[in-house]
């Protein structure tokens, strides 16, 4: 951002350059420019105390455990996350083949290992291939209408849902199998909310829905953590660029601002912090969370931005993401087990009465991913873990009922608000139709809409243990209550019973995602 008058800059100076945000984009921003001699007065305003934004590595329960983004999405020579994490040689060799960097996924997730409905029956998976062969065929066809002037109906979801009962009509299985079929295709509706980062897909536009460009190879992941990826960007900065704990106010632009250290030379943005403090700078680099924007829109700016991008940023949705790890003593699925699906049988992807959270927020759990092993005991460390939920229940021997209310991961008790510079999901997601390409920058904003996740000491009595783990992916938790478990209902085997649980939560943009950087669950976590 800069003035539409251009101010001269001090002769032998330079530039003064800030980049607002220290997350991914922020760091790749300011590693671009300090290549450039040119740019030598440069700072990156992070309103937090870290840097790297959704991007977070943990490394609890004796491993590296993923608490924000966790999967590079088409890694391949056109994926730039990919490109820098192998220059930094962050990957793993099967992750870097030419093999695996070829693979047509289509963007779609892959077939789960082992399938098993509510009632704890395994589900064919010959089934399971049919239902989701039809899911995906008609998720390519909704990305022909890309830029329609006029789509009927307006939601990807409305359109999925009308092309299954038109498909419905040609089924000749009996009853139960027509409800078999109906349940597993409400679990792709689930696994594709995850992916667009929406509680439904009916609030996600169609006409721009094919925006996302699917690049080749296969999802791949980080063996020390994604976070290595900002740490190596970071460790590539000069160490005076990083100002932490520094929350922009205002952007004043298209002025004239004057510094009492350079008389004589004015400046067109003014950067205005929460503390009173102001930056002046020739060109501002904005890379701030999109729910933050959407909050502060009309005094982030002064002036305003233009309409058409007001609009832009006001239109487009975004939901949230959720993450659930589960530590269990032993594992109770096979060696060569990765996913999970869980099919609940009395769904509908058809059934628009939507039941109350409270009482069934865990059917929205599309499955479990399995997490390798740790080698390696836990090493004692200082950090709090998140709040075991209060009770459990066994569906059968696969599944794991939750019930139980968290805390928000952070500095925040239950009650406490999220950080101002964060913000949770509008409302009026239907009416998206916004397309972003009428925005500069794509930005995705994470947090708590629900304080879900928390910090408790009380994982510290399982740290002797060497833990395996499974990832829940879910979408929207929304308020939950914490139920002890009745009299005589805790008589599950102890392998199957969590030791612990840790809860994460994100924000995304709904309609679309910036190509590898998509975390959270499926082709989101």
């Amino acid at each position: 951002m800069q003035s539409g008058g251009r101010q001269a800059e001090a002769p032998g100076r330079g530039p003064r350059v800030l980049v607002v945000g220290g997350g991914i984009a922020g760091l790749g921003a300011a590693q671009r420019l300090c290549r450039h001699p040119a740019f030598s007065h440069l700072r990156v305003l992070e309103a937090t105390a870290r840097a790297g934004g959704r991007i977070r590595s943990e490394h609890s329960f004796g491993g590296v455990v993923e608490v924000g983004a966790h999967w590079i999405h088409g890694p391949s020579q056109g994926n730039p996350v990919f490109q820098l994490a192998a220059k930094y040689g962050l990957l793993g060799e099967k992750a870097l083949s030419e093999e695996n960097q070829l693979i047509e996924t289509g963007g779609h997730v892959g077939l789960p290992s082992v399938s098993y409905a509510s009632s704890g029956v395994s589900v064919s998976l010959e089934l399971v291939a049919e239902m989701a062969s039809l899911f995906y065929s008609l998720i390519d066809q909704t990305r022909e209408f890309l830029q329609a002037a006029e789509t009927t109906p307006p939601s990807v979801g409305e359109y999925l849902k009308e092309k299954i009962r038109q498909h419905m009509a040609g089924w000749t299985e009996d009853e139960e199998t027509k409800k078999l079929k109906l349940a597993i295709l409400k679990n792709l509706f689930n696994v594709e909310c995850c992916v667009s980062g929406t509680h439904s897909m009916d609030l996600v536009a169609l006409a721009p829905f094919g925006e996302y460009t699917v690049l080749p190879g296969l999802d791949c992941t980080f063996p020390e953590g994604y976070q290595g990826l900002t740490d190596c960007i970071m460790a590539s900065l000069p160490k005076d660029v990083m100002v932490f704990d520094k929350p922009v106010k205002t952007i004043h632009w298209n002025g004239s601002f004057r510094e009492a250290s350079a008389p004589g030379e004015t400046f067109p943005v003014l950067v205005e912090c929460e503390d009173g403090d102001c930056f002046p700078a020739h060109h501002v680099v904005v890379t701030v969370p999109l729910g933050f924007f959407k909050k502060h829109l009309d005094t982030f700016f002064e002036p305003p931005l233009p309409t058409e991008k007001v609009e832009a940023i006001r239109k487009i949705g975004f939901g949230t993401n959720n993450k659930i790890f589960l530590e269990f003593e032993e594992p109770f699925w096979e060696p060569d087990c990765q996913h999970i699906q869980v099919v609940w049988e009395d769904m509908s992807p058809l059934e628009d009465t939507a039941p109350e959270l409270q009482d069934a927020w865990f059917k929205k759990l599309i499955g479990f991913w399995v997490l390798p092993p740790f080698q390696e005991p836990p090493a004692p460390r200082t950090q709090e873990y998140a709040e075991v939920l209060l009770a459990q229940r066994p569906v059968h021997p696969g599944l794991i009922q939750l019930r139980g209310r968290g805390q928000l991961w952070g500095r925040h008790g239950p009650a406490g608000p999220a950080p101002p510079f964060r913000r949770q999901g509008g409302t009026g997601l239907k009416k998206m139709q916004s397309s972003l390409r009428l925005v500069d920058c794509i930005i995705e904003v994470h947090d708590a809409r629900i304080p879900l996740s928390g910090r408790n000491p009380l994982f510290q009595e399982t740290l002797g243990l060497k833990p395996h783990l499974l990832v829940l992916n879910k979408m929207d938790l929304a308020d939950l209550k914490e139920q002890q478990l009745p009299p005589g209902a805790s008589g599950h085997h102890p392998a199957l019973r969590p030791r612990g649980l840790l809860v994460q939560q994100r924000w995304l943009p709904v309609s679309s995602q910036t190509s590898g950087l998509s975390s959270g669950l499926p082709a989101a976590p």
